[in-house]
Order: C-alpha cells, then structure tokens, then sequence
C-alpha cells in the first residue's frame, strides 16, 4: 500500500518554547489517521538540556537561554542559519523503531551532505553525523506511544561560538562544524532544506516516491499554543 503524503510546514525562525509546547500537543492529540508531518524551523539562540542533561555540560550559557525539555541526550545549541527539522512521525504505521529511525536521519542527513561533496559519517553509541572529528549535525527524540516528536539540527551556517560554551551533546572539547565551513563560503538553507527532506522521505519510506505536501499555513497546534500566550495544559 502506498504510503500516504507527509505534511511539510515550513516554520521560519521562531522563538523554541512555542514550538516545542506545539510539537507536544501534536503527540498528545493526533488522530491515528493524522498524516506524518516534517517541521522545517530555525530558532533564535537557545541552548536545550535534555531529560537526563548534566548541568555540568553547560560551561558558560551567559545570556543565551537554556531550555529543560523532554527529548533524550544533553545539552546543545540552536541558533540562525541552523536547519532544524522536527520529525512527527507514527513509528508503528512506519514499521519502524527508534534504532531505525535514527539511523535513517542520520543517513538522510549524510546523503545531503554528499550533494555539496561533503564527506560525512554517522559514528557508533554518538548519535549524529561527523565531518572529520567535528560535528555537523545533532539529532534529539522523544517517542511516546509510537509517536515521536523533536528530530535533527543541521549546521548550515549557524554562528558556531555559542557551541564552545558548552559540552555539545556530553562530549567535552567536541569540535562543530557546519557546511558554511566546510564549504569556505555561503549555502543557501533553503537549498539544503528541500534536499533533506527528499533524503528523509527516501529514507523513512525505503525509497517509495512519496510525495511532500507542503502547507503554507503554520500548524494549528503551533497557532494554538500562540494564541494562549502559555504552555498548555499537560
């Protein structure tokens, strides 16, 4: 059977506690017939700490805000010209576990870099993509009843200062990097964006052609949690 089309919305640059509080709604409320969804984003500086994160990882956050949220994995850094994409996807309708998933962003990030003729590696028990020794790219999940909800950062040309005032991921001293670097000049996010999210379908779908449906309106769990001005109710 041919899967069905995954909703892509593109967010902009939008502050992370809204689309966090969004993206949590969507787990908790989706129907079971919902489409999977891609939530393309970038975010002003923030640094998030994941459930289990040691306070110790963040060296100096200064005035950058730090967000405790319910993703796994440590602390890490987002900020403009960073390509995050939020991954709402139902893992039983895909067939799917959490390994699985995260070795297909994983690659789907990898074949996007090989496009701009980045060479790039997932490494064992790091969840990630390295170019070299450096990082390039995070990944962050919460899966809840089949359902997970968070995703990956791509480092396009992000600021990368920010990243040396804490411990990326746990790892003390890990270098970051991104495609701006790599490159030794500028990348147009929107182009890395569309290729991402071909790899990703290919990737989630073993190759079935599916189509992206991209919505222009922002997502109504997102306009919701806008509308309250709050976190919404647990």
């Amino acid at each position: 059977m041919t899967p069905a089309p995954v909703e892509v919305r593109e967010l902009g640059l939008q502050p992370y506690v809204p689309v966090w509080q969004a993206m949590q709604l969507h787990g908790r409320e989706c129907a079971a017939d919902a489409p999977d969804a891609l939530w393309c984003v970038q975010h002003p500086p923030v640094f998030t700490q994941g459930r289990n994160g040691r306070p110790e990882h963040l060296l100096d956050p200064g005035a950058v805000p730090v967000v405790a949220i319910d993703r796994g994995g440590q602390v890490t850094y987002h900020g403009p010209g960073q390509l995050v994409i939020y991954t709402l996807l139902d893992l039983k309708r895909l067939g799917i576990g959490v390994r699985r998933l995260v070795e297909c962003l994983e690659q789907a990030i990898i074949e996007t870099l090989s496009q701009w003729g980045i060479e790039a590696e997932r490494r064992a028990n790091a969840p990630g993509v390295y170019v070299g020794q450096a990082k390039i790219a995070a990944l962050g999940l919460r899966v809840r009843h089949a359902r997970s909800i968070h995703g990956l950062a791509l480092n396009v040309a992000p600021v990368l200062a920010p990243f040396a005032r804490i411990n990326p991921c746990g790892y003390a001293g890990l270098p970051t990097t991104s495609m701006q670097v790599q490159l030794g000049g500028p990348v147009a996010i929107e182009r890395v964006r569309d290729a991402l999210l071909a790899n990703l379908a290919i990737q989630l779908f073993e190759g079935v052609d599916l189509p992206l449906r991209h919505e222009a309106a922002l997502p109504a769990e997102l306009v919701r949690v806008q509308a309250l001005g709050r976190s919404p109710a647990p």
